[in-house]
């Protein structure tokens, strides 16, 4: 593990130069991103110009005539196979426009996605998200053509989109700025390997079910001890795997 995964995110960004972020995202299809790329702390961190999202059709660079990006594998097995060429034209013409500092290709194969990696790729400059679908890729696109290979968890989905949705938005939301109170990201859970603290709010008393005490008494020490409690339990009963 990168030695700064292992460190807050915020603390991380005073050792690095925060540059605008660019996602370009290759899928074979683009309109699954319109909703999520339109919305909440994504469509503001766009506003804002923290971060540029980009969606290409990998259809636009077959000379297929059918447009067609897939073919049947060699050897027989049941599924269709995302080609290597039009993919390769894709990266390539991203890669004429800019250095880029990961390639990432979504796969269920892949390294499991966490929030040490989340809090790393918030700090670099240019990623590509490549979305696998079909039975997957031609082999020579994940030997030769990408940096990192990510799964989200030990399933399969019909394709990568979903996985790139969920990527993106736990990056783009560490963006300083992203979210309306930085600091709050710092509470949240796996930031410091352990599961985030019960939260209240208003009313103090619904039906008998009462805010703890210590919650209300203002003493910011007492408040911080307790939240550390609570996570430490909460971890040690739900995640015991993280303490390790």
């Amino acid at each position: 593990m990168d030695a700064y995964e292992r460190l807050p995110v915020f603390l991380c960004r005073e050792l690095f130069v925060y540059l605008n972020m660019r996602i370009d995202i290759i899928t074979v299809l683009p309109e699954m991103f319109e909703s999520v790329l339109s919305c909440s702390i994504l469509k503001r961190a766009q506003q804002k110009g923290l971060a540029h999202l980009e969606v290409h059709n990998l259809r636009d660079y077959t000379h297929d005539v059918h447009r067609k990006v897939d073919d049947y594998p060699f050897g027989g097995e049941a599924g269709m196979v995302m080609k290597i060429e039009p993919v390769d034209r894709c990266i390539s013409h991203l890669k004429s426009e800019r250095d880029y500092d990961e390639i990432i290709f979504t796969s269920p194969d892949g390294e499991r996605f966490n929030q040490q990696i989340a809090n790393r790729m918030s700090m670099l400059e240019n990623i590509i998200i490549l979305c696998g679908h079909y039975k997957g890729v031609d082999y020579r696109i994940r030997e030769h053509l990408v940096t990192r290979e990510i799964s989200i968890g030990d399933y399969v989905l019909t394709g990568g989109e979903l996985p790139a949705m969920v990527m993106i938005d736990a990056i783009v939301r560490l963006l300083p700025g992203a979210i309306g109170d930085e600091q709050s990201a710092l509470s949240d859970s796996f930031q410091d390997n352990l599961l985030a603290p019960p939260i209240y709010t208003r009313p103090a008393d619904y039906k008998g079910w009462k805010v703890p005490d210590i919650l209300l008494s203002g003493h910011e020490a007492r408040i911080a001890d307790w939240r550390h409690e609570q996570s430490m339990m909460r971890t040690k009963l739900l995640r015991p795997d993280l303490l390790q």
